[in-house]
């Protein structure tokens, strides 16, 4: 059964706007959690622009709620990862100048450091997944550096449906990389930039098991409801 990662850091850059506790990313999870979401993602970045330390300590410490931390590959925060214990971890790339996330990890040039890092989470029996761009050799690096998962960046993608441009030849990269991961071994997931229709396209590959989508459902909730967009989301990735 495909599954959807909620990602609520944009709660958390709400509140900050403020300076103050409202709206509180904790009981956004709690909340995602009982309309439907499979797993919560956060991503607690170096410069804390949204989630920090203790928002990701005590949505990890929730009983029962399947968290999905986002980290980079710093010590600092590699060490805080390793204290927070959260039951999955996605190691992605960062950029401090960046809007958000621009493309997937460069695993040729930080195999040794990523797999180092693998390693210290497989001890604490934490899964860990490699943000990656849509490409035949990332995957079978993924699977050298000893990746559980992977999660496939889907900006591009995302982006040429929104531009109305072609999307065919992205469309099967990301289906090629699917398949190629799942027969060596590692779970596919998908995230970054998805929307209704981008969803409803990549749900068609059977290989990926779970779709992280963040800032598309809190913007979206804003006119229609958390309950509503999580419910439709919920429909489209089920058919």
């Amino acid at each position: 059964m495909k599954r959807l990662g909620v990602n609520i850091d944009h709660v958390a850059t709400v509140r900050n706007a403020r300076g103050e506790v409202h709206p509180d990313p904790l009981k956004a999870a709690i909340f995602v959690k009982k309309k439907g979401a499979d797993s919560i993602t956060i991503h607690l970045r170096e410069d804390r622009r949204h989630i920090r330390d203790l928002d990701a300590k005590k949505i990890c410490s929730i009983k029962k709620l399947n968290v999905n931390l986002e980290i980079s590959t710093n010590n600092n925060i590699v060490k805080n990862a390793l204290k927070i214990k959260p039951k999955y971890i996605c190691i992605v790339p960062e950029n401090r100048s960046e809007i958000t996330t621009e493309g997937g990890l460069n695993l040729l040039d930080n195999k040794k450091k990523i797999k180092k890092i693998i390693l210290k989470f497989k001890k604490k029996k934490i899964r860990t997944s490699l943000f990656i761009n849509p490409k035949i050799k990332d995957i079978k690096l993924s699977k050298e550096i000893g990746a559980d998962c992977v999660e496939i960046h889907t900006g591009h993608f995302a982006n040429l449906i929104k531009s109305k441009k072609k999307f065919s030849n992205e469309l099967m990269n990301i289906k090629k990389c699917s398949i190629l991961a799942t027969k060596i071994g590692i779970e596919v997931h998908a995230g970054h930039g998805l929307d209704y229709k981008s969803t409803k396209i990549l749900s068609k590959i059977k290989e990926i098991k779970e779709f992280n989508i963040g800032h598309f459902i809190i913007g979206e909730s804003i006119f229609f409801g958390l309950t509503n967009v999580i419910k439709k989301l919920k429909k489209i990735i089920k058919n």
